[in-house]
């Protein structure tokens, strides 16, 4: 898991009515952590399947 497309994801909050500014400041966090979290999943599935 690399990231996240952020013009999708800005356009994702703003039509779920999120204000445009703060999804800006809060979205690079959550894809931080979402990103580490998939990626630990990924390696815990491919070392549980050998």
């Amino acid at each position: 898991m690399l990231g996240w497309d952020m013009n999708a994801a800005l356009a994702m909050a703003e039509a779920l009515g999120v204000d445009r500014r703060a999804a800006a400041e809060f979205l690079p966090v959550l894809e931080a952590v979402m990103a580490r979290k998939l990626n630990e999943q990924m390696e815990d599935s491919r070392d549980s399947d050998r």
